[in-house]
Formats: C-alpha cells, sequence, structure tokens
C-alpha cells in the first residue's frame, strides 16, 4: 500500500510517534511491519496534508527585543516575525503561517474578523495545518476587484479564511474604488452594503496589508493607477497604502490625493477602534510603509520578517529626529534655522 493509499488515522498514528514521542523511522518500519522508506513517504504525506505543521520560528531573544522596542515606541502589543527567506514567496509564506498559528490561538466562537485585501493577507490561508473549527464571521472590509485575482481580493479571501477556521464570509457587494466620490456616497448607503461594512467596523480583529509604491504594489497589479502615477506619488512624500485604502506619509499622516473618497472600505478612522487590527507585510521593499502604518498607531499586531523588524526599527531611529524637527517648527520653536527650544542649564 502506497503512502498516499494509507488510513488517515494510521498516518496520524505514525505521525504523532515519529515527531512527539521521537520513535525512530525504522522502529516505526519495524513496528508496522514495512519498510523504511514506506514510513518516509507517510511523514512526508502527513506533512503535506496538514496532519503535521512543521514551523521554524525566528531567534526568540530577537523577537522579545525587537516586540519590547516597537511596544515602547508605538504601542504595539503583539510582534511576528518569521525568519529570512530567500525568495518573496517563500516569505509571504512564512509570515502567513505565523498569523494563521496566531489566529488558530486567538479566534473563539462568535468573534468577527474585518478581511483586507492583498497577497500577504491571501497568504494566511494558504498556510498548511487543519485548525480547530469555531464559529467566526469574516466580513470584507473592502470592495472587490475583477482584475486583482482571489490572491488579491477581499472576498475570496474570507471566504478561504471561513474554509479553513469555520463559520462563514460576508461579502461587500461593492468595488474597490469607484470614480467619484459622490458615487461611493451613493454606494455606502445601500444598506446591503451598509450592513457588512457596519460588521466590519465592529470587528473583533482586522486582518489588513500594507502596500508600498513599487511597480509590483497591488494598486498597479489592480489597475488603479499607472507607474507614473506612483512616481509622482512617491515624490510627493507618499510611503504607501493601509489596506488599499489610506495613503499615509512616513510619519503616519494621511496623504491624501490619489483615489481618496473613492475607495469603499474601512478608513484608517475605523480600523482604530478595532481591538486587534493586525498588519501583515513580508516584502523587504515594505519598511517605509511598515513605519509609517505603526505611526499612526493603529496597528496592534505586525506581522513580518526578521529582517523587516530591525530595518524599522533602525528606520525610526534615523528619521525620528527630522519628524521632531518638523514638528518644531510646526511650533514656532525654530525660526529661521534658529533653533530656540529650551535648553538645560549647565
Amino acid at each position: 500500500m502506497s503512502a498516499n493509499e494509507i488510513d488517515i488515522d494510521e498516518m496520524t498514528e505514525i505521525a504523532a510517534l515519529y515527531f512527539l514521542q521521537e520513535i525512530t523511522q525504522d522502529e516505526l518500519a519495524r513496528r508496522y511491519k514495512t519498510s523504511r522508506s514506506r514510513i518516509g513517504r507517510v511523514l512526508k504525506r502527513a506533512r503535506e496534508t496538514g496532519i503535521v505543521d512543521i514551523q521554524v520560528r525566528a531567534n526568540p531573544n530577537l523577537s522579545w527585543r525587537f516586540e519590547d522596542e516597537l511596544r515602547q515606541r508605538f504601542g504595539l502589543s503583539k510582534l511576528l516575525t518569521a525568519i529570512d527567506q530567500p525568495t518573496e514567496t517563500a516569505q509571504r509564506q512564512a509570515v502567513g503561517s505565523l498569523v494563521a498559528g496566531y489566529l488558530d490561538q486567538i479566534l473563539s466562537d462568535g468573534m468577527t474578523v474585518a478581511v483586507g485585501m492583498g497577497r500577504n493577507v491571501s497568504s494566511i490561508t494558504e498556510a498548511p495545518g487543519i485548525p480547530r473549527p469555531r464559529d467566526v464571521i469574516f466580513a470584507s472590509a473592502i470592495g472587490g476587484t475583477v482584475r486583482g485575482g482571489a490572491t488579491i481580493d477581499s472576498d475570496h479571501i474570507a471566504r478561504r479564511l471561513a474554509s479553513r477556521f469555520g463559520g462563514r464570509s460576508e461579502t461587500l457587494y461593492a468595488p474597490a474604488v469607484v470614480a467619484t466620490r459622490e458615487l461611493k456616497q451613493a454606494l455606502v448607503a445601500n444598506e446591503t452594503i451598509k450592513e457588512t461594512l457596519d460588521r466590519a467596523r465592529r470587528a473583533d480583529v482586522a486582518l489588513i496589508g500594507l502596500g508600498d509604491l513599487s511597480e509590483d504594489s497591488n494598486l498597479i497589479r489592480m489597475g488603479l493607477f499607472t507607474p507614473q502615477e506612483i512616481t509622482q506619488a512617491r515624490v510627493s512624500g507618499t510611503v504607501g497604502d493601509m489596506m488599499g485604502h489610506d495613503f499615509i506619509r512616513i510619519d503616519g499622516k494621511t496623504a491624501g490625493g490619489m483615489i481618496e473618497g473613492r475607495v469603499i472600505g474601512l478608513t484608517l478612522q475605523e480600523l482604530g477602534p478595532i481591538p486587534n487590527v493586525v498588519a501583515i507585510a513580508s516584502e523587504s521593499t515594505k519598511t517605509a510603509i511598515i513605519l509609517g502604518a505603526l505611526r499612526t498607531g493603529t496597528i496592534k499586531t505586525l506581522a513580518t520578517s526578521l529582517a523587516n523588524a530591525a530595518a524599522v526599527i533602525a528606520l525610526d531611529d534615523s528619521t525620528r529626529s527630522q519628524v521632531q524637527r518638523e514638528i518644531d517648527v510646526n511650533h514656532g520653536l525654530v525660526f529661521a534655522g534658529l533653533d530656540v527650544r529650551p535648553r538645560d542649564n549647565p
């Protein structure tokens, strides 16, 4: 009998003996009167089907130090850091697996999860493992698009999350971006759309992606902007978007412009009251948008790579003096290059 044909109960038993009780493959082969190579195939099959979920976590000492730093600087409650991977796809998968495990710990019956868009949020649904089912509502927190595909669209992600964790999904029956503010106002007044957005606003957890302004960003993939428009936004100080809605600068302030007032989804202000906003950003190009998002004070849980966590802290250090100087200028403490802030007496 091949590994594919083995009874799932026996496969689980063999996997438990090997991974939990450290019974060797040679001993398992003798115990089950089969070959060692077949035991190896059974264990491989157990990993492929999700019976066995193997995760390699980042250095716990580094993770703890980074989490402590980010908690003190930005009020972050939880940091999930994956070890650095050689490709963006592998990095998204590693970070997504950490978020999937985290959700398996915190989700309980009766909770609502507001679901954003993007490949990082989608990566949660591709993580190995079979979580315990529970009664959770996964509500789309931003409208859909036909150009993004299932790996980007909030509704598709919400459906797959409901399939993974149990419960049900709720579709936001509206496009992500419309042509005018007037059209947006008309659509959000629709009772069906309003009901889903209201449910997302009352969520216990929000899963959001952070978009950078690279030419591989979701906004370009969705066909919302040209590379030239993205370049213009970058020159004006915009570092990215939060969940495809609010564009922000590195100081955490909204940048405006672009598609302001035309997105159908939760705004930065509406994310604020949600108890646990989980931002997922794995790519190395997203250091600036991660820092900007943290500076909004909205993010409670950050899932990223170990390298990104270190880079965000370093970038915060290097830009903090500049940000403070802008604050001082705005408050009249710096005039024509003359610093008039009070000094301690020598």
